[in-house]
């Protein structure tokens, strides 16, 4: 990721395998994978949160090696993707608890101040609040 106001170019991220195939020993039908990925999807996962929960559990690296689609494409095609895009959700989620938490802690100097560096997140998408 980088940084907004940073003079660098963050280049921090794991890079993929170069081989597309499922692992030989991985014995799980895409079937049963996208299976997973709608119940998992029906408790309230984020698409993030279920692949992390479908490496942990059955094993599967990149659920796009082993269904040929990627997450968020099975769950727009089966009708349960989000509205808006997770990324943005938790960027939203994050700046709202800040006002609240400024609402409550006047004098935090610290907090507004970060709360004013996310303020693109407003111009993007605006949050409404009981003000």
């Amino acid at each position: 990721m980088v940084r907004m106001q940073g003079v660098g170019h963050g280049k921090s991220a794991s890079s993929l395998p170069y081989c597309r195939t499922p692992p030989s020993w991985l014995k799980i039908a895409s079937r049963d994978v996208i299976d997973a990925v709608c119940k998992l999807a029906k408790k309230g996962l984020p698409p993030s949160r279920i692949g992390m929960q479908l490496r942990d559990s059955m094993g599967i690296a990149q659920v796009k090696n082993v269904t040929g689609r990627k997450i968020l494409r099975i769950l727009k095609h089966k009708g349960m993707a989000p509205e808006i895009p997770e990324d943005l959700y938790c960027l939203i989620k994050r700046a709202t608890e800040m006002r609240k938490h400024l609402e409550r802690n006047t004098k935090d100097r610290d907090t507004s101040s970060v709360l004013f560096w996310s303020s693109p997140v407003f111009t993007v998408l605006p949050v409404t609040t009981s003000a």
